[in-house]
């Protein structure tokens, strides 16, 4: 179960299908023959310059050809992809770096400030030469660096692979590092078989008769694996390059025809928004899937109501390679439609065939499949990890002793199997003894039609443990003020108890964002949380108004 056979597949069988790229220097485009020739020649110049197992590979780039060629090209010659989150602060970026003791460091010439900002020397000392994509070098301070057309000019395109162990660690991805420094995650080249076959199934299974687009980026969680199972399933794939706007998305989607996509919901907020305004062409975009954080329910009618383009969500981690769930159907609601289909959409989802799960409550005991049972997660699978890179502490503490991984996400489970991610462990509300999901009042926020963005804190309070407080971004045609706090307070109110409804309702320009795109609420609480909110707070007592 190495990645060798999905690239031999793509090879022999789909030679002529297409790898659209957009890059800093326009449109590439070329043929997966092309790329298994490119990938081959990588490979054996990895190979002479002496690397292997053990080694590190690093990637510093946004979604691009030659960002694909790595993907495959170090793990098929041996060697391990590390992929850096490019969003991180300089003082993660070298962390990682210096952890994980890369040998060789490619980067995308639109990233080589970045880089350049957070290279230090003694974090960077496993670093034995900088390769930039594209055939030029940039000025840059960075050494010894070459660029990446020179780089693999003199390998051979008939290189022979060599066998290579299903259980080598093939990739490596960190956590966010949300508290601390972020931990790593290996991926063998069984876990990222394990997880593509889980990709190619069901009725979001990607076929050689779809044109993928990969909008998430390669730097969060391998691209959420569809690198891989694009070329596995022999599937055109489009790469929309260096920080794609909504513009860029929707022409690559006419141009293309693109059938199918996956980002984050603040991605499809903006193709959203930017499609009611221009109205591009959209018409072969079948699905698109959401992850990373919940998706809105009103966010899944309007793709559907307005666009007919069906938005369906997901769930995973970086502990889990990433995918473990979608919100497929089922043949009990496969023809449902308004209200049941978007609640369906809206679930994290149904595991993946090879996934198993349970919900435990604080004994550590399971909790039944009733869709109320709340508990937290648990998973264990053939691409779920069993440890952490250089953190035995961390795997200690997160791996039970017959390997279950300890999510750290409150769930519970329907009757026919869907999970609801209700929040973090560290993010619940504990208000009186009771939880509040935060995530499910955010939801709900941002389901009404005023609302772009909505994210939920808790804030200490001297009676009731904690409340929460809601902070709330606007639509342009919107008006924040006292009444629209009133309609909002009595629209949380229409779904949940009067004692979940946020004591204040803060207005804010924007939600602030971590490096993965999800809203990051230890971000929300050092910029807004101060003494006058917190005696805002204490003023209300739960379901007053």
């Amino acid at each position: 179960m190495t990645l060798h056979q999905f690239l031999w597949r793509a090879e022999n069988v789909f030679g002529d299908q297409e790898i659209v790229s957009r890059t800093h220097e326009g449109i590439h485009r070329y043929t997966f023959a092309d790329y298994g020739d490119r990938v081959r020649k990588l490979a054996s110049v990895l190979d002479r310059r002496g690397y292997g197992e053990g080694d590190r590979i690093a990637t510093f780039a946004w979604n691009n050809h030659w960002h694909h060629e790595l993907y495959f090209g170090v793990p098929c010659q041996g060697a391990q992809l590390h992929m850096i989150n490019i969003l991180l602060p300089d003082s993660h970026v070298q962390h990682l770096v210096d952890d994980a003791e890369d040998a060789v460091l490619v980067v995308d010439p639109t990233m080589l400030d970045a880089l350049e900002a957070a290279y230090d020397e003694a974090a960077f000392d496993s670093v034995e030469l900088f390769v930039v994509m594209g055939d030029t070098v940039p000025e840059t301070d960075l050494e010894p660096v070459t660029d990446y057309e020179s780089f693999i000019a003199d390998g051979d395109p008939d290189y022979e692979f060599p066998d290579v162990s299903e259980d080598q660690p093939a990739g490596m991805c960190y956590t966010s590092g949300t508290t601390g420094m972020p931990k790593g995650v290996e991926y063998t080249h069984k876990m990222y078989w394990g997880h593509t076959m889980g990709l190619l199934t069901g009725e979001l299974g990607l076929t050689a008769r779809d044109t993928a687009m990969t909008v998430v980026p390669m730097f969060h969680v391998s691209g959420w694996g569809r690198p891989f199972a694009t070329l596995a399933s022999g599937a055109k794939q489009v790469l929309p390059g260096p920080n794609p706007e909504p513009e860029d998305l929707a022409r690559l989607v006419e141009s293309e025809g693109v059938t199918q996509s996956a980002a984050v919901p603040t991605v499809w907020r903006g193709l959203l928004q930017y499609a009611s305004e221009a109205d591009p062409d959209l018409d072969s975009l079948e699905y698109v899937l959401s992850g990373g954080s919940a998706t809105p329910k009103g966010l899944i009618e309007r793709y559907r109501e307005d666009l007919g383009i069906e938005l369906v969500s997901g769930y995973g981690m970086t502990e889990t390679t990433p995918i473990t769930h979608l919100a497929e159907t089922i043949p009990s609601n496969v023809d449902a439609d308004g209200d049941e289909r978007t609640a369906t959409r809206a679930h994290a989802g149904l595991p993946l065939p090879g996934v198993q799960l349970k919900v435990v409550d604080e004994d550590g005991a399971e909790v039944p499949w009733d869709g109320e049972s709340l508990g937290e997660l648990l998973m264990k699978g053939p691409w779920v990890t069993t440890e952490y890179f250089n953190a035995p502490d961390k795997t200690e503490r997160s791996i039970t002793e017959d390997g279950w991984l300890k999510t750290g996400d409150i769930a519970r489970v329907t009757e026919n199997g869907y999970t609801d991610v209700v929040d973090r462990l560290d993010d619940l509300v504990k208000s009186g003894g009771e939880w509040i999901s935060s995530v499910e009042l955010e939801n709900r926020l941002m389901g009404h039609e005023a609302v772009a963005e909505a994210a939920v804190i808790p804030v200490e309070h001297p009676t009731w443990d904690e409340r929460p407080a809601a902070f709330v971004v606007v639509e342009d045609d919107a008006t924040a003020d006292d009444d629209l706090r009133e309609t909002l307070r009595s629209f949380v109110a229409e779904e949940y108890p009067s004692w979940w409804v946020p004591d204040t309702i803060e207005f804010i320009p924007a939600v602030p964002k971590g490096a993965t795109g999800k809203f990051s609420k230890i971000d929300l609480e050092d910029q807004y949380v101060d003494d006058e909110l917190r005696a805002r707070v204490r003023e209300q007592a739960p379901g007053q108004r």
